[in-house]
């Protein structure tokens, strides 16, 4: 699977040290909401948006694929010399898709989606 390419820093992505308890218990469900919402709202910042959300996971997107129905019509409309744009954006758009999940013992884990959407 090819690696993705995360901005510095991302590597551990763990809030700071006030989201956890002080006497070392694992972080009850508030805590873990917290902890979850510190990562997205890091994600946000960068250009991702919230696809779906539940408790302890949270799915992130970034970038659109094109709208094939308005290019189809736009083909169709200059006898399919449209076309060759639509090819040009079907090719270089890309979606990007990670799933955040904070653990038991709060620690936020990362898993990365596929690096395009096929419709």
């Amino acid at each position: 699977m090819k690696r993705h390419r995360e901005p510095e820093g991302w590597g551990a992505l763990q809030p700071p040290p006030g989201y956890y308890s002080a006497d070392g218990r694992p972080p009850d469900a508030v805590q873990r909401a917290l902890i979850l919402d510190w990562a997205v709202n890091q994600r946000i910042a960068s250009g991702w948006s919230v696809e779906s959300r539940s408790e302890t996971q949270i799915v992130m997107v970034r970038g659109k694929l094109p709208n094939h129905v308005l290019h189809a019509v736009l083909t169709a409309l200059t006898c399919f010399l449209w076309g060759v744009v639509w090819l040009v954006l079907g090719v270089t758009s890309k979606v990007e898709r990670v799933a955040l999940t904070v653990d038991a013992m709060g620690d936020i884990v990362t898993v990365h989606g596929p690096g395009r959407s096929i419709l």
